[in-house]
């Protein structure tokens, strides 16, 4: 089914809140199909009921084959990738990008190939920098690139990761966000280039384009596999052979909870140590060997000592580099610093 433009819009921490204020505003007529990701990950989600209740728009959980409708709202559900192919929505168990799924990228990108320029491309609240790559593809392809104003989100990373890596072309508060869109919309040649050509520099299959070629010393701090780095503009990104792709920061991000992990299994480890020679020692002081027994309980006691350090290192602070904040003085700072009292901050040539 044919529909004037697909808006793809993705969110995160503080999204169900921006969700809603954003959908709610739309038109009952509004003839675009909207497509929604926000990190929910494999528990059970309410996100299309609540957006459904919110505004005029219709809203369901995406299912594998729907068509894709004008005034509908597709819903990633739990734990799956929502990607668009062949004028329906495709539902996948793929890798985690960025640790989630759904993922925001894969949904934009697929958006991005299969209608082009009839795209229109929405960053919202969130953390770290899921959506960016995705948002670049948008780019490429001619589509038009939106995100919240940093200073109007729960969390700004994420429209500051996509203000710093990919050229926007409006920055906007949510409030305006909606009469935004609609104008954006109604701008659209009718009918949209659907299943667009690649863009030049672009591969042709999606699992493709992100396929990066320069190995690294680095393991995925999800399954261990060799790493990967590649370039979107400036975004780096990381992807092991699996598929799971990372952003730098979320790259970071995950070593950590990987470095959190290790050090939580050598202090289990340390701590059933310590058991097993408290249990030995008691077992020779009743059988009168407490000789014996002394050595259990110093090495029971060396177990206990040797955790402390760990959890030293569990209980203290770790840098966070901001990898994605705007330079001073770049476009991409002026532009949030100007967003706010103007409906929008548009930067197209």
């Amino acid at each position: 089914m044919d529909v004037r433009a697909i808006v793809v819009i993705g969110a995160s921490e503080g999204g169900v809140q921006a969700l809603r204020d954003l959908v709610g505003a739309l038109p009952k007529n509004f003839p675009a199909a909207v497509f929604v990701v926000m990190h929910i990950g494999a528990r059970r989600s309410e996100l299309a009921v609540l957006l459904d209740r919110t505004g005029p728009l219709a809203a369901t959980h995406a299912a594998d084959g729907d068509l894709i409708e004008g005034g509908h709202i597709h819903v990633a559900p739990p734990d799956h990738h929502m990607v668009i192919a062949e004028g329906a929505v495709r539902l996948t168990k793929g890798p985690r990008e960025n640790f989630a799924r759904p993922s925001i990228d894969p949904l934009f990108r697929s958006a991005a190939q299969a209608y082009g320029s009839a795209v229109i491309g929405v960053i919202l609240t969130g953390g770290l920098s899921d959506g960016t790559a995705g948002l670049y593809e948008i780019k490429q392809r001619g589509g038009a690139t939106v995100v919240q104003d940093p200073s109007d989100a729960i969390n700004p990373s994420m429209p500051r990761s996509a203000l710093s890596s990919v050229e926007i072309d409006h920055c906007v508060p949510l409030a305006k966000m909606a009469r935004l869109i609609v104008r954006l919309v109604s701008e659209l040649a009718d009918p949209p280039p659907r299943y667009s050509t690649p863009a030049k520099g672009l591969e042709t299959a999606m699992d493709a384009q992100f396929r990066l070629d320069q190995p690294t010393a680095l393991t995925c701090p999800d399954c261990g596999g060799a790493l990967s780095r590649g370039q979107l503009g400036s975004l780096t990104q990381f992807r092991c052979h699996i598929g799971h792709v990372y952003s730098a920061d979320v790259m970071a991000s995950g070593q950590l909870l990987a470095l959190e992990r290790f050090i939580e299994s050598a202090m289990r480890s340390l701590n059933e140590r310590a058991e097993l020679c408290r249990q030995m020692a008691n077992e020779a002081n009743l059988r009168g060997r407490a000789g014996n027994g002394a050595e259990w309980s110093a090495a029971r006691q060396e177990a206990h000592d040797r955790v402390a350090p760990l959890r030293d290192l569990l209980d203290q602070d770790w840098m966070h580099p901001a990898v994605n904040e705007p330079e001073p003085g770049s476009i991409a700072a002026g532009i949030v610093d100007a967003a706010g009292p103007q409906d929008a901050i548009a930067f197209r040539n």
